[in-house]
């Protein structure tokens, strides 16, 4: 008898892997109904990793989302599945136990089945703590196994691992190869390792396609006894995506595996409709190089999930490179002068790291500190010269355990930095918050959402969730589609539009008349000026009129106002901006914001600059009183803006 095959559709990680954004609520669910008619698939990924904090970012509420997005598949019998990063939830930073519970809870209400369970160190503590979770709120625990290939991560060390998970009470084993570097032959005594040890435990291989090992992997795999496969499907398959479901089909079918039929026209439905909303607006955020499949990411080994967003910050990053460059009359560097250096680099750090599995966060932090050392040598300064604060809990162990050994020289900076390693459970040194963002809600009057699933999102994404609320995240997001929409990128080609109807193309559903005037100072032959610049044909209420330089300053883009004190010229000290990201005070409900009138020593936090997903941390260079803070929270500064001003 012909061993049976199922697949699972990726539809959530298909466009992660892809670019930065997923489609709207109505757009997943005029597409679902056509994904259940296919036939073909067992089970469909939905929600989980960086899904509700992207929906948070374009103003879209992510509880929404989800349950209407997955009630199709409910409603048809389909497993749906999430995936989420153990000690991390759903974000990038270490999450209280009481917020980790109540996500299993939530996330089995909204209509998810099964919970994909990784950490993305491989630390055993940290999954087992998900499984349990997941089984008390009534989910499927799916433990996953971050697959990279190094001298540390033998088949021994896998196949014991997927045996402390199942002991632990895991019911699914996931194979979870983020970059698709598994080698094919090694990766099949894995699974022969695991199934003689546990016949009857369901396996779900999950790849990408970026340096091109998937399709014989596959075949491996699934001849050493995997059940399940992840797959995708045009025009999002392949590249830092996962292999298409027609070629694994007939793949498998040829080698003799029972697998199940497709409708066709359905497909092209599906198809048809992920092409449509490419071309509505998320094919701004798709770069074209994302596409194609590149051995060169054998090498760094990053993973093709985050590929979309590396793009992005290699984007946003060498603008800001060339910039300083331009200034320094020095060459400037094209985008693959810059991804070459960013992998030589990763390459070079990541032993000396302990070998990470490069699966989020830590392949974000990896690369992070990857870049942020190529962007400062760049720049004459020393390599490790700019190490974010959730890096160092990476290193110090505050995350879990590194699977190899630290370098001397990491354990020395360290040292130098007067940091402690930790080697308790990583869940103790986060508390219970729950209670605090009650109070918090409470105060503001929000609704806690059906099964208290708005508390979760608060206590998840506690930024990203202020700023949804306030509409700030929508805003901005409108206003960076807007310029998309004139400039094109990506995969929409440019569309030279008319200035007179720029505003009217880029965002139709904002008119003009009721955008608000920008107040923008500027300088004119040594003389400063406050002007108000406004929209399409609504003329300006303000005209420019010459102000004291001593007044001076960058506008807040956020609601809360800038507080300045009046100040004497030549007295001024200034706290610049090492990198470009969104500036804020404080990054959790735990630290007291800095404020006008404060005295700081040299050395001391001012705040946070948030930058390709991590928050670097800002010390002040100069000691003084604070006369001005020049940006309010949330707010967007370029590298060497004026952040605080002294005295």
């Amino acid at each position: 008898m012909k061993r049976k095959i199922q697949f699972s559709l990726v539809y959530r990680d298909m466009w992660q892997s892809s670019g930065k954004y997923v489609p709207r609520v109505d757009q997943l669910v005029k597409v679902a109904p056509h994904i259940v008619n296919m036939g073909c698939f067992a089970r469909v990924e939905t929600n989980g990793g960086g899904f509700e904090q992207i929906n948070l970012l374009f103003g879209e509420n992510p509880n929404k989302s989800v349950r209407e997005w997955t009630q199709p598949f409910n409603d048809a019998g389909i497993k749906t599945h999430m995936l989420e990063r153990s000690l991390n939830g759903l974000r990038m930073s270490p999450v209280p136990a009481d917020v980790r519970k109540l996500m299993f809870k939530v996330k089995k209400r909204q209509g998810t089945d099964i919970a994909r369970s990784f950490c993305g160190l491989n630390d055993p503590r940290n999954i087992i703590d998900s499984i349990r979770y997941a089984k008390e709120g009534g989910m499927i625990a799916q433990a996953a196994l971050s697959l990279t290939y190094s001298e540390v991560h033998t088949v021994k060390y896998y196949v014991d691992l997927a045996e402390k998970l199942i002991a632990a009470g895991a019911d699914e084993i996931c194979l979870k190869d983020m970059a698709g570097i598994a080698r094919p032959a090694w990766l099949g005594e894995i699974v022969e390792g695991i199934r003689a040890k546990h016949p009857d435990i369901i396996m779900q291989y999950h790849s990408h396609t970026t340096p091109g090992f998937a399709m014989a992997t596959i075949l491996e795999v699934c001849r050493a006894g995997v059940d399940i496969i992840d797959v995708g499907m045009e025009p999002l398959s392949w590249g830092t995506g996962h292999p298409d479901l027609i070629s694994v089909q007939e793949m498998l079918k040829d080698a003799g595996f029972d697998v199940p039929e497709i409708n066709m026209k359905e497909y092209m439905k599906v198809r048809s409709l992920t092409q449509e909303f490419i071309d509505d607006f998320l094919g701004y955020y798709i770069d074209p190089k994302n596409r194609f499949v590149s051995s060169m990411l054998v090498g760094p080994g990053l993973p093709g999930g985050m590929m979309g967003s590396l793009m992005a910050d290699l984007e946003n990053n060498l603008s800001s490179l060339n910039k300083w460059k331009e200034k320094a009359n020095e060459p400037q560097l094209s985008q693959d002068d810059l991804l070459i250096k960013l992998f030589d680099e990763v390459k070079y750090i990541w032993p000396k790291l302990g070998y990470p599995p490069l699966v989020t966060p830590f392949s974000q932090y990896v690369k992070n500190l990857a870049l942020m050392n190529v962007l400062q040598m760049e720049k004459g300064k020393e390599r490790w010269s700019m190490i974010a604060d959730n890096i160092w809990d990476m290193i110090l162990g505050n995350s879990g355990t590194v699977p190899g050994k630290l370098a001397p020289e990491i354990i020395e900076l360290a040292k130098k930095a007067g940091k402690d390693f930790y080697t308790g459970h990583p869940q103790e040194p986060f508390p219970d918050v729950l209670d605090t963002f009650r109070k918090e809600m409470d105060e503001k009057g929000w609704d806690y959402g059906q099964d208290d699933e708005e508390l979760f999102e608060l206590a998840m994404h506690p930024e990203q969730y202020r700023q949804f609320k306030s509409g700030k995240a929508k805003e901005d997001f409108e206003a960076d589609l807007a310029k998309r929409r004139v400039e094109g990128g990506g995969l929409i080609a440019k569309k030279v539009v008319p200035v007179h109807e720029q505003v009217a193309v880029a965002a139709p559903s904002v008119p003009a008349e009721t955008l608000p005037p920008s107040v923008m100072n500027i300088n004119v032959n040594g003389e400063n000026y406050r002007v108000t610049v406004s929209y399409g044909d609504t003329p300006a209420k303000q005209i420019s009129t010459p102000i004291s330089p001593a007044v001076v300053s960058a506008p807040a883009v956020a609601t809360v106002p800038v507080v300045a004190a009046p100040v004497s010229d030549g007295k001024i000290k200034e706290v610049i901006a090492p990198l470009e990201g969104k500036f804020y005070l404080t990054k959790d409900s735990s630290e007291s914001a800095l404020k006008v009138g404060d005295v700081i020593k040299e050395g001391d936090l001012i705040g946070y600059i948030e930058a390709m997903k991590t928050f670097n941390a800002i010390k002040s260079d100069v000691a003084g009183t604070v006369v001005e803070i020049m940006f309010a929270s949330g707010s967007d500064v370029e590298e060497d803006d004026v952040i605080v001003k002294l005295m």
